[in-house]
């Protein structure tokens, strides 16, 4: 970390992931990164591994990652480090330092990654990052040009009802109130777009039981329960989720 400036403490942080630093002291994150960290389903282990985590922020991922054996962990960012996200780089540094993390680091925007500055690795997450993308695709075939095994994708999904491959877009900041959200794709989208991007098998892998969580039933108890709670218009909601998927090579 050198050149970088002296770390704030943990209390002057304004952190996304909620990351573990041991003794049962935890950042004060606004993310249930623990909950996250089942979803994505990472392997447990890692072992000779080397691991990609773009749009790390925080670094949640990328020493969970670390932990599970990988022998290289590179976390990107730069939206959230030096960008226009509010975050910053802090978090990462701080929990960094405290873990005494050999997790290398490089500010870099999604969208400039390719295997000529960063290498390829054996396993590629992509959390929390395609609906942010103006080109979805575009994200999608710089993960998979820089993914040797599995690429791990976590996203929010939309048209859940439809069976067709289908997008949908959010003007300005109709989705969560925040104009960074993009698109959302469905699920034959998903599987649609990494296979034709070569990618052999996709799975969902949260929910395991897609079609129950998703079921019409679930879908309008959850889309009552967030008009109630202030989460979202009916209409929206219905059709939402957040999913997250394993493609292989």
């Amino acid at each position: 970390m050198a050149g970088e400036a002296p770390l704030k403490s943990m209390d002057e942080i304004k952190w996304f992931h909620s990351i573990p630093l041991g003794d049962g002291v935890v950042t004060p994150g606004i993310d249930a990164s623990m909950a996250k960290l089942e979803q994505i389903c990472l392997p447990k282990d890692l072992s000779g591994k080397t691991v990609l985590d773009i749009g790390a922020w925080d670094g949640f991922f990328s020493f969970q990652a670390e932990k599970a054996g990988a022998k290289r962990v590179l976390s990107t960012d730069h939206f959230c480090w030096s960008g226009p996200g509010w975050g910053t780089k802090d978090g990462f540094n701080f929990a960094h330092n405290a873990l005494n993390s050999k997790v290398e680091s490089l500010d870099i925007d999604a969208m400039d990654i390719t295997p000529e500055n960063v290498g390829k690795f054996d396993v590629v997450m992509f959390l929390g990052v395609l609906y942010h993308l103006q080109d979805p695709m575009a994200g999608l075939r710089v993960a998979a040009a820089v993914c040797n095994e599995l690429l791990i994708i976590e996203t929010v999904v939309d048209d859940i009802h439809r069976w067709k491959p289908s997008m949908v877009y959010y003007p300005k900041d109709s989705l969560n109130d925040d104009d960074t959200n993009y698109w959302a794709p469905n699920v034959a989208a998903m599987k649609g777009m990494l296979t034709d991007l070569g990618f052999k098998k996709v799975e969902v892998v949260y929910p395991k039981k897609s079609w129950l969580r998703y079921s019409f039933p679930v879908r309008l108890y959850s889309s009552i329960k967030g008009m109630i709670t202030g989460r979202g218009p009916f209409r929206q909601t219905i059709n939402q989720g957040r999913m997250s998927f394993h493609a292989y090579r």
